[in-house]
């Protein structure tokens, strides 16, 4: 159990708006980039192939596995926090990111990308995200004030995922794919300096207890999972095989950390973050959607580049339309929190989210021309800036600050696992047969995705738009 002193407790208040924003600044910035770090690769497909002597596929395993290594340390990372401190991890981890980001602009081939890109940029987000929530819910402890910044870090994570292809894509068109990794890095060095003002409400516990096996075991199922959806074009019995150890090694990380909390030995991940109700439903919300958004860019930006022949500038420009809806919605967050409860939020952004599906299947295959995806991307970017903010709301709020460190984790991995999915299911069906039809599938695909979303947010509790936060999540005196 983590300690405060009084002194902790006056830090965790913002004194004046000025110095919360400033706070703020640096923990958006961030979310900005690693979301960007996920999509822009997208339209940089051809190039990277070329310049690498790589296929598609290649390409595809590298995005993916940059997504993985987020999902698999994200759990890690968020319990990291709590014995080495927040501001630290997150110092550490935009150190890490912006060595990986480096050793990607200069990589001469596929195997150094994968190690810099989706090894050391995935490793360093695994350690900079977790703080990102945790101090958020920290410093503002109010349902409303936390929507207001909430919403600020979500537009931005939601504006780097669909604009990255946009970004990546006037950057690669206008010097190379490589400048798009120095970019980063221009980033990261801005956020570090930015970091100087940023303050770390609770004193870290060095003498907390870090469950090593379990990192392992949580880590070593969720890659094995992924490695089985991605080789599901080649092998099925091999993707068949992955999977079911995946779900077994899953089911050892929940018995290890079962006996570990029956020996009174704190454990990598509670069971009882699983006991709310609330919480699991945010969570799957969370990974609904992140599936879609990830999933929607890589399928549509795969299908342009590959199937239309369309270069990385055409491609991006036609993401403008999601870019558009994420950031409209999502920078609305504070003012829809108080007119509308979160549940409605969810329900109506997963409800823009297929309908946005249906007309991107329904205009694309009756017209040839480019600007048949502007309508479909634009609702859903919509549906995804109503309900990003919402659901993490609901999930961060639903537990106390001496489990934020577990749940901002959990959250994290849940969503970039979502994101996982996203690549490699939607991309595993378009990428075994580069076709119209397949392009359908794909998108169908995503469109249930979004259903079992919207049945999730369905069932959430119906609580009036200014409800304050639960009796756990208010800061103790």
């Amino acid at each position: 159990m983590v300690t405060e002193d009084p002194a902790a407790g006056e830090q965790r208040r913002p004194a004046r708006p000025g110095a919360g924003s400033r706070m703020l600044a640096p923990l958006a910035l961030a979310q900005f980039i690693c979301s960007f770090a996920g999509s822009n690769m997208n339209v940089m497909i051809n190039d990277i192939s070329r310049d690498l002597d790589t296929t598609v596929q290649g390409v595809q395993v590298a995005i993916t596995v940059f997504l993985l290594v987020m999902a698999a340390l994200m759990i890690p990372g968020g319990k990291a926090t709590d014995r080495f401190g927040r501001k630290r991890c997150f110092l550490a981890g935009l150190a890490v990111y912006g060595v990986g980001a480096i050793l990607s602009a200069v990589s001469p081939g596929l195997g150094v990308l994968i190690l810099g890109n989706s090894v050391l940029e995935g490793v360093g987000t695994a350690l900079l995200i977790p703080p990102v929530y945790i101090l958020t819910t920290l410093l503002y402890p109010d349902l409303t004030s936390r929507a207001r910044a909430f919403g600020v870090i979500m537009a931005a994570g939601g504006v780097g995922a669909a604009a990255g292809p946009l970004i990546g894509g006037l950057i690669t068109s206008a010097i190379s794919w490589r400048a798009a990794f120095v970019f980063q890095a221009v980033v990261i060095a801005l956020i570090i300096l930015l970091s100087r003002t940023l303050v770390d409400p609770l004193p870290p516990a060095p003498d907390r207890h870090f469950d090593v096996r379990g990192a392992v075991l949580s880590a070593g199922g969720l890659v094995l999972i992924v490695m089985g959806i991605l080789a599901a074009d080649n092998n099925l019995w091999l993707a068949g095989g992955l999977i079911a150890a995946g779900a077994l090694v899953l089911a050892w990380f929940l018995h290890w950390i079962r006996s570990e909390e029956r020996a009174g030995v704190e454990p990598l991940l509670s069971t009882a973050l699983f006991r709310d109700r609330t919480s699991n439903l945010g969570l799957v919300t969370q990974n609904a959607q992140w599936l879609l958004l990830m999933g929607t860019s890589f399928t549509v930006a795969t299908y342009l580049q590959v199937v239309r022949g369309y270069d990385a500038i055409e491609t991006g420009v036609i993401f403008t339309a999601a870019t558009v809806g994420v950031l409209a919605t999502s920078l609305a967050a504070e003012r829809l929190a108080e007119r509308f409860a979160q549940r409605t939020l969810i329900i109506t952004g997963f409800a823009l989210a297929v309908c946005g599906i249906a007309v991107l299947l329904a205009l694309v295959a009756g017209s040839p021309s480019a600007w048949a995806f502007a309508p479909g991307l634009l609702l859903i970017g919509l549906g995804l800036g109503v309900m990003l903010t919402p659901s993490v709301n609901v999930v961060q709020s639903a537990f106390p600050e001496d489990q934020q460190g577990e749940i901002s984790g959990l959250s994290r991995s849940v969503s970039n696992l979502g994101s996982s999915f996203g690549t490699a299911i939607a991309g595993t069906i378009l990428i075994a047969n580069l076709t119209k039809n397949a392009y359908a599938a794909a998108m169908a695909t995503l469109a249930v995705a979004a259903l079992i979303g919207l049945a999730a947010a369905t069932r959430l509790p119906r609580t009036g738009p200014t409800a304050p936060p639960p009796a756990a999540a208010r800061p103790r005196p």
